[in-house]
């Protein structure tokens, strides 16, 4: 999952301390989210979003990056 934090905060001129502090997280959960380093829950991630008045999908980005044809929820997916 690839994120637009660094960018979103960047045209708000928003340091990472401002955002954590907007959420009510630490700077280095901040500092993680945005690096790619920790995915966030699905409530730190609508935490983030709304801090910038955006849905999730337009701040997170979810890549499928392997396919797998035999994963059980594609295996369910097909009966």
């Amino acid at each position: 999952m690839t994120n637009r934090i660094r960018v979103l905060r960047a045209e708000k001129r928003w340091t990472q301390a401002h955002l954590a502090t907007l959420i009510g997280v630490s700077r280095q959960a901040i500092v993680a989210v945005e690096n790619g380093k920790y995915e966030p829950g699905l409530a730190l991630a609508f935490k983030i979003a709304r801090a910038f008045g955006k849905g999730v999908e337009d701040v997170f980005v979810w890549e499928h990056a392997e396919e797998q044809s035999d994963s059980k929820d594609d295996i369910l997916l097909n009966l």
